[in-house]
């Protein structure tokens, strides 16, 4: 099986569990292929934990979760030593970051405390626990779910773990159709119990190597950079796009390319994934009447094609 049809057939898998949307499931794909943490921020109910448990099913990774809450502490997700009278000494025994796939479900329930810990562990692939610095597994993704802001008991994700994530995606309500075809069909959980691996950790590092060898050409990094400095000139946004971010949306749009087929960028890759991974970094100016997705949405548009 070809790259654009293994692809595409994991995009199905994931479809016939989150049923009715192609687009979300792809960003998804697209966001692991490129090697990035995702966040997923909708409203409870509408199969955020679900989508996370069939990524990781689909992809063959070694997966696990922690439902975050208010007195959920650090050590709780790093590990702790414990004394073991028979050694005589302090083992470490690792929490469940120690996995390729964590599965956060609702961080923003958790203390900025206990958010901040997941920092270094997002951004290093390792964690510094008792002065002693260890790697986490190779592949690491985060994938976090998160409630509106104006729910209950939740706390702002501040800037800098936001800027961790590559993209962020919301889900939505399904449509009437969708809707039908969960209400008739089998339960989701259990079905997601069923799914059978697609990938594996080596095939998945082969993907990523093939994304970065995703050719992109002059004019279509002079077509990004003009996005970059349109975020910058303080019309759209209180603060504009770090280089960082400039890479992040390359990152994706080079992996955008490789699921539809093609060894090279083009502008249409940019613009299907600009917002979902940039509305997240960014705030819009003050007299702005637009959230921060479609502000981004309304400057794109005013950005002429290459």
């Amino acid at each position: 099986m070809n790259t654009h049809a293994l692809l595409a057939s994991l995009v199905d898998q994931l479809n016939t569990v989150i049923v009715g949307k192609l687009a979300q499931t792809q960003d998804c794909v697209a966001c692991l292929l490129a090697g990035g943490h995702l966040l997923i921020e909708d409203v409870p109910g509408v199969g955020k934990t679900t989508l996370a448990h069939a990524l990781a099913r689909s992809f063959g990774l070694q997966f696990a979760r922690v439902q975050f809450t208010s007195d959920l502490m650090p050590s709780d997700l790093l590990g702790v030593s414990v004394f073991e009278r028979s050694q005589e000494q302090f083992i470490f025994h690792p929490g469940p970051l120690f996995t390729q796939v964590l599965l956060a479900d609702e961080i923003n329930r958790a203390s900025p405390k206990t958010q901040s810990a997941l920092l270094e562990a997002m951004e290093e692939k390792q964690v510094s626990v008792e002065g002693q610095t260890r790697a986490l597994p190779e592949p690491f993704f985060v994938i976090a779910t998160q409630n509106p802001h104006d729910q209950q008991g939740t706390y702002a994700l501040p800037e800098s773990q936001l800027d961790r994530f590559l993209m962020r995606i919301s889900l939505g309500y399904p449509d009437r159709a969708s809707e039908r075809a969960l209400l008739t069909g089998q339960d989701r959980r259990a079905l997601v119990e069923t799914l059978p691996p697609r990938l594996d950790a080596p095939q998945l590092r082969q993907l990523q190597q093939r994304v970065q060898a995703v050719h992109a050409a002059g004019p279509l990094l002079d077509y990004l950079q003009d996005i970059v400095q349109t975020t910058r000139n303080g019309r759209w946004f209180t603060q504009g796009l770090s280089p960082r971010a400039g890479l992040a949306v390359l990152r994706v749009a080079r992996a955008h390319a490789l699921m539809a087929g093609r060894d090279y960028v083009a502008p249409d890759d940019v613009r299907a994934i600009l917002v979902q991974t940039i509305a997240h970094r960014l705030s819009p100016v003050s007299d702005a009447e637009r959230g921060p997705r479609e502000q981004v949405q309304a400057m794109l548009d005013a950005i002429p094609l290459p």
